[in-house]
């Protein structure tokens, strides 16, 4: 980027010749100087300023805007700034084609076999051998007097093919339709983020991306800045550049010291304004995306050579062989992700990697797994099997020799064998787990969007279902965020509602109206209504709103004393942040000398004050013990009413002692009390009702809150989350870290186990205790279950805590930006009720799968059976390829869709969470799975065997190839997939509930797949033919079918009666993830002993062993998306990541040269 940088300067004129030269569009910089100026940092900035345009104010004039007044709102002005200096926006990466996705689709393994066998199967049916008339191939060629169905040999491969193409299909669309919503979310989660400007001296609130070169911007407190820029004025602002920079300090930023903003950057304190000087392409963070882009080609050129050179180097090098072989293989990740890294954080991307692999996920990983081996186990029996007896019967029991002329028949047979081996795999795999939890993913994630839930993760939403304890923030979430000052102490009065202006001093009243007004942020204000009858419209901090309004019921305006005293004659402005919790602006008065003006909570600032202005308004001292009285009889009662009591105060510096204002503490001392105003937050109504459901469903509601504990108890109170004789903990922060630490200040888990099973309130906590209870609840191992932990937060010290979480809740109005970025949902209404909606869709999404594999593998477990013991005893499965395909659509995508779009109920609220170590699949489920398959395979194999007699018809047993389709097979056909129709009514329940049909009009997706199913199956019957091996069925037949199946919802009740206890016998399965497994997170937590252990590994090898971990982990996540959560993939990655942490930790010393050596790149990445 350097050279870029450079290049760009020496391409222009001397600064003395540009002054007159012409410039685009009549403005006074071209876009590659801005884009020069933006490159340079802190005083070389300055210096670049001050010669090529005097100062800001300079730059602001050549840019054709005002500092004050910000730019006119003229359309074609705008139009123009963005056709010179380009749109903030950055173009999103082109979304695959269908066409890729298909051609992704086509990679699974078992459908490339499917597609060869068909291949094979479609050449050789086209083959006639000469020696067919010859009796020498026995029965073989026996059955094909029919000259037609000789011609029909080739149907069956070409109906494997038609099938295929089929699954690829819809596993595309799906694919396709996921990636479409997904960048729907995403762009709707850039239109809610707007930036306030200055324009026509008005303040606006705009979509980031209609931001232009020239425009003025307000930044403040949790910003994400949407452009580059220059400062004009800051009150002491800091900025974390970690995003551009890496480094995690905080960057202060001033006018006079380094004025650059970077786009992508959080504003951590402080506020300011500042004119834009590059957005979209042109801005840091999107010039770091244009070389993301445009170096992808080159990228995978060089992955080639650099795997290559590492070959080279492995051949020669022998010792370190194996070693080296797990580096070449996972150089390529490197290269193209350390860039990556950067791109994750810089794009809002949703996909940015979790916590852990989310619970179901984890779960649902080790069942897939477990069942793919046992699957292919049988196929590989089966084909065994059928291979053995036919060559046995054929060539030893009747003695025949092999002829060269028979070898394409005996082809034919084994090609034969070997389809029906793919069809079971291709039955046994559940290829529909992740087609389900996507599409009950995402049908849930567009579902919640209308409950108010943005959900940034599509996984947060299964994680919430889990949920047991919520860790909320009182304001706004518990409460209205409409805050109102609702009693006042002034004057040695406690006023227990607002007074009249005639009842106060001029002097006291003149004094509270000029602290409130000029020490809040300008941006805050009061506006009228936009309704008749309405409230009046608080904009900005809602504190400040309150103590505005306060000023405005004392009937006194505040707007007049701010434009007496504008926002840039403040002299010094402390802001509010959440160590100090208080705010002091400092102004210069007309004799010369200061006056500070501060508000605070009000036993933090109380401290402070020596004096306190009496009822005439004249200063009287307040020494500690008039401190106490007044918290015990004002401040404690008001708290207790559960109003947040702030004070306010000032102080005069008289003109000859300026003091240093660098030094905090020594300024904001020595104070006056002006004033101590109690602000009600009123409880949102619905909010109790809502903890009463959480608190039902099995949630622990908890309240971390900034406030004083007293109103936080009374709020806590009110809301239900404490109850009276109940026996829970109410702490503050200084006390919940004395009980938490040891003697040398560490944390300790024991201690705090101790702690958090009974708090239920704490208050006056900074971010990091939020933070550490967070943590310390969810690496907790007490208890018979394993905590999954939810936040809500709006601030942007809330950040660290929402990150930790397992789901984090950012409020969507009053969250800072940085709060959003940290979130997993944002809640669009704030409010608390939403977040129980949350759960309720977390439920029902784990239920949904649940739901599916209990149908699933009922399936799953008789098509392998039937299809193993058919071809052992009848050399030929009962069902056909092409049959097991389309069973295999109605099982996967079908069901998936069906089962996976049940909406929640209520009654999901009434049992407790699962938690981290539940089974997917229960006792109950796995005794409805034996159960059912027990009725379904006694009715089949009593099909197959005596079948033909029961319905009178021709045995389907023993036919020869390409002999016509049988009535009996298709009889049986036809009642597996009637079972399974009517067994997917069954599975709408899982806790062994009676009444299956409960609720099932409220899905009319179910109802349509269950009818079309049936509809398409009566075509395929009656009209599929030879391609799917059937032949029509009579009225009669067709009735038995119907009635076998109907007997499946019989058979549902009476299983239901049978008591799960009693079955000890049944095993669950699809437990999380083991103790012995350890995910790639705690992987990394575990270098860090490994570090201590192992002194002889050098550090960058252990670097860049992070680095590569942290990346696989990102690039796993994406590539799960990609692939609709494929679960396979998933694990091999996990076991590389595994077996590679071995492989670097048994090296041998003279090994470490070679890895460095052949990595140079890699480690030198990770460091950064």
């Amino acid at each position: 980027m350097g050279d870029m940088a450079n290049s760009s300067i020496e391409f222009h004129p001397k600064p003395q010749q540009q002054r007159d030269a012409p410039h685009a569009g009549g403005f006074g910089c071209t876009l590659a100087e801005l884009r020069a100026l933006m490159e340079l940092r802190g005083a070389e900035a300055l210096q670049k300023i001050e010669e090529a345009y005097g100062d800001v104010s300079g730059l602001c004039r050549r840019l054709r805007t005002s500092p004050t007044e910000g730019l006119a709102d003229n359309t074609n002005d705008l139009e123009k700034r963005r056709q010179i200096y380009g749109q903030n926006f950055i173009p999103p990466k082109q979304p695959k084609t269908f066409l890729q996705l298909v051609w992704e689709a086509l990679q699974d393994v078992t459908l490339i076999i499917l597609e060869v066998a068909a291949i094979v199967s479609l050449g050789l049916s086209f083959y006639a051998p000469p020696g067919e008339e010859s009796e020498a191939c026995g029965n073989v060629s026996g059955g094909t007097e029919d000259e037609g169905e000789a011609e029909a040999g080739w149907i069956e491969g070409a109906a494997i093919l038609l099938s295929v193409i089929c699954v690829v299909l819809v596993t595309a669309f799906n694919d396709w339709s996921k990636e479409k919503q997904f960048r729907g979310l995403q762009s709707r989660i850039e239109q809610e983020q707007k930036f306030t400007v200055i324009r026509n001296g008005q303040l606006l609130q705009v979509p980031v991306a209609a931001l232009v070169v020239g425009d003025i911007a307000q930044v403040k407190y949790g910003d994400l800045l949407p452009a580059d820029g220059v400062l004009i004025q800051a009150n002491d602002l800091k900025i974390d550049e970690s995003s551009l920079t890496g480094e995690s300090d905080h960057v202060r930023k001033s006018a006079d010291k380094d004025p650059m903003l970077l786009s992508g950057t959080h504003v951590m304190e402080g506020s300011g304004r500042m004119v834009v000087t590059a957005v979209g392409v042109n801005s840091q963070t999107g010039i770091i995306f244009t070389l993301l882009g445009a170096g992808g080609e080159e990228e995978e050129k060089k992955d080639k050579k650099g795997k290559q050179q590492d070959g080279a180097m492995e051949s020669s090098q022998t010792k370190a062989k194996k070693q080296d072989g797990a580096v070449a293989m996972e150089m390529q990740p490197l290269k193209s992700a350390e860039g990556g890294e950067m791109e994750e954080r810089e794009k809002k991307k949703a996909n940015a990697p979790k916590k852990e692999k989310s619970v179901l996920q984890g779960k649902l990983t080790k069942l897939a797994v477990q069942i793919g081996k046992a699957g292919l186990v049988m196929s590989a029996i089966t084909v065994i099997i059928l291979v053995l007896y036919f060559v046995i019967e054929t060539f030893v029991l009747e003695g025949r020799t092999w002829l060269a002329e028979c070898t394409p028949v005996y082809v034919q047979y084994f090609v034969k064998f070997f389809i029906i081996g793919v069809t079971v795999l291709v039955v046994a795999v559940p290829e529909g787990l992740p087609l389900a939890v996507t599409i009950s993913l995402a049908y849930s994630v567009k579902k919640m969007m209308k409950d108010n839930n943005l959900v940034r993760h599509l996984d947060a939403c299964e994680t919430m279902g889990n949920a047991t304890a919520i860790c909320s923030d009182k304001t706004g979430t518990l409460t209205t965020n409409r805050m109102t000052v609702v009693q006042s102490y002034l004057g040695d009065t406690h006023y227990k509602e607002i007074p009249a202006p005639s009842a106060l001093t001029p002097k006291i009243l003149d004094l509270l109206v000029h602290a409130i007004s000029i020490n809040s942020a300008y941006t805050t204000k009061i506006l009228p209504p936009e309704k008749e009858g309405a409230l009046p419209r608080q904009v900005g901090n809602k504190t400040e709103c309150a103590l505005l309004g306060f000023v405005l019921d004392l009937k006194r305006d505040f707007q007049p004393v701010r434009e007496q005293i504008p926002e840039d004659k403040l002299y010094k402005v402390y802001t509010f942040n959440s160590v100090r919790k208080s705010m002091s602006t400092v102004i210069r008065m007309p004799d010369g000398g200061f006056r500070l003006f501060s508000k605070g909570a009000s036993e933090i600032l109380l401290k402070k004050c020596t004096n306190i202005l009496n009822s005439n308004g004249e200063l009287r001292g307040f020494r500690p013990r008039d401190r106490d009285d007044m918290v015990r009889k004002i401040i404690e009662p008001m708290a207790c009413d559960g109003l947040r009591t702030i004070c306010i105060a000032y102080r005069d510096f008289s003109a000859g002692q300026e003091p240093d204002w660098d030094n905090e503490n020594e300024v904001v001392g020595d104070l006056t009390c002006i004033a101590v105003v109690g602000i009600e937050d009123p409880v949102r109504p619905e909010v109790p009702e809502a903890i009463r459901k959480c608190q039902r469903a099995g949630i622990t509601v908890r309240m971390v809150t900034g406030d004083n504990i007293n109103t936080a108890r009374a709020i806590a109170a009110k809301c239900g989350i404490i109850q009276p004789g109940e026996d829970f903990l109410c702490l503050e922060g200084k006390e919940f870290n004395r009980r938490i630490r040891n003697e040398k200040g560490e944390i300790e888990q024991e201690r705090l186990d101790k702690v958090w099973p009974k708090l239920r309130v704490l208050a006056r906590s900074s971010p990091t205790d939020k933070h550490t209870l967070v943590k310390g609840i969810i690496d907790s191992t007490t208890g018979e279950q394993r905590q999954v932990v939810a936040v809500t937060g709006d601030g942007t010290n809330d950040g660290p805590a929402l990150k930790k979480a397992d789901v984090g809740f950012a409020m969507g109005i009053a969250g800072t930006d940085v709060a959003k970025e940290a979130s997993d949902i944002i809640l669009t209404d704030d409010n608390f009720t939403s977040i129980v909606k949350a759960v309720m869709w977390g439920r029902n999404v784990y239920d949904s799968i649940s739901k599916f594999l209990q149908f699933q593998l009922t399936v799953n477990v008789v098509a392998v059976i039937v299809a193993f013991t058919g071809a052992c005893i009848t050399q030929d499965s009962p069902l056909k390829a092409v049959q097991m395909l389309w069973v295999n659509l109605i099982m996967d995508t079908f069901a998936s869709l069906a089962l996976a779009t049940e909406p929640p109920t209520e009654s999901l609220l009434l049992r407790k969470p699962y938690g981290r170590d539940k089974p997917l699949i229960s006792r109950t489920m796995m005794k409805n799975i034996l159960g059912h398959a027990v009725y379904q395979l006694a009715i089949i194999f009593t099909l197959l065997f005596v079948g033909e007699l029961f319905f009178d018809i021709d045995s389907g047993r023993n036919a020869p190839l390409h002999s016509p389709p049988s009535e009996h097979y298709t009889i049986i056909f036809n009642t597996f997939v009637m079972m399974q129709l009517f067994n997917e009514i069954n599975a709408r329940k899982i806790h062994g509930e009676r009444n299956v049909f409960d609720g099932i009009f409220s899905n009319p997706i179910f109802c349509t797949i269950v009818l079309g199913t049936f509809g398409i199956q009566i075509v395929i019957v009656q009209f599929g033919g030879k391609p799917f091996s059937c032949s029509p069925l009579s009225t009669e037949q067709w009735l038995w079918c119907l009635f076998v199946g109907v007997g499946e919802l019989v058979w549902g009740q009476v299983i239901a009666t049978i008591p799960t206890s009693q079955l000890k016998c049944l095993k669950e399965a699809g437990h999380g993830p083991g103790k012995d497994e350890m995910t790639d997170e705690e992987l990394a937590e575990g270098e860090e002993e490994i570090d201590h252990a192992e002194r002889e590994l050098r550090r960058g090898q252990i670097l860049w062993f992070r680095g590569l971990n942290r990346i696989q982990t990102q690039m796993e996540v994406v590539s799960t998306f990609k692939r609709s959560g494929s679960v396979q993939g998933a694990v091999r990655r996990r076991s590389s990541v595994l077996s590679q942490l071995h492989d670097v930790t048994n090296l041998s010393t003279p090994t470490h040269a070679i890895l460095s050596a052949a990595n140079p790149t890699s480690a030198a990445g990770s460091e950064s």
